[in-house]
């Protein structure tokens, strides 16, 4: 046990999962779309949706994708600032099932026009998981640099995926492999233990059969 599990996150409270955790998942959101958002579906399940209001978690999700962290004093005034940013902020109820009582969906509208939808949940001491990208399975907890490979299933994707960060003197802290079914959509979701250069991603989003390359990088 560290001294971080015993006072939890520095934050604008009043809740470590409700508010914390919302400006954490709204925040990693944002890094993973890459670019200002310019209209975000925010669909809250459970307790989000319940209490989500009185805790402030509508304002501390938008809080995070406009880029803020949770000790940030703007927290209370994002729906404000987003307003005046003109980014259109819509919210619903999301219709998932048997989710962690403390989850939303996120439909993402960049700047550039690029799409992104993520499902976050909040478990607590501000610690978070992203469930979902583009509805398929992730999983991972945002402490890392993490890469998110979209791609057809089939033989060699992996290969030239971890041959590249090797190449790159990128160490894998870990990896998980998902897809849809055999021959269908896949997804290798691997958090590293150093930044991935923005070229190598690039040459990744070319190579034949990739789909689609999300990056979370720690860096700004």
């Amino acid at each position: 046990m560290n001294i971080f599990d015993i006072i939890g996150p520095v934050m604008v409270g009043p809740s470590s999962s409700h508010t914390a955790g919302a400006v954490r998942i709204g925040y990693i959101s944002r890094k993973l779309l890459g670019e200002n958002v310019k209209s975000a579906e925010i669909l809250l399940y459970g307790s989000f949706l319940a209490t989500g209001k009185g805790h402030g978690t509508q304002k501390a999700l938008v809080a995070g994708l406009m880029g803020m962290k949770a000790d940030d004093n703007r927290i209370p005034y994002s729906l404000e600032l987003a307003e005046e940013l003109g980014i259109e902020i819509t919210f619903g109820e999301a219709l998932l099932r048997d989710a962690h009582p403390n989850s939303v969906l996120l439909r993402l509208l960049g700047e550039t026009g690029r799409t992104l939808e993520i499902m976050g949940e909040s478990l607590g001491g501000g610690i978070v998981n992203i469930a979902q990208i583009d509805g398929i399975a992730t999983n991972f907890s945002g402490d890392y640099p993490t890469l998110v490979v979209h791609n057809i299933d089939q033989p060699g994707h992996v290969t030239e995926v971890t041959s590249m960060l090797a190449h790159k003197s990128v160490n894998i802290a870990s990896m998980q492999l998902y897809r849809s079914n055999r021959g269908g959509d896949a997804v290798m979701v691997i958090e590293c233990d150093q930044e991935v250069p923005a070229d190598s991603i690039q040459w990744l989003e070319h190579i034949e059969g990739i789909k689609k390359v999300t990056y979370l990088s720690l860096q700004g």
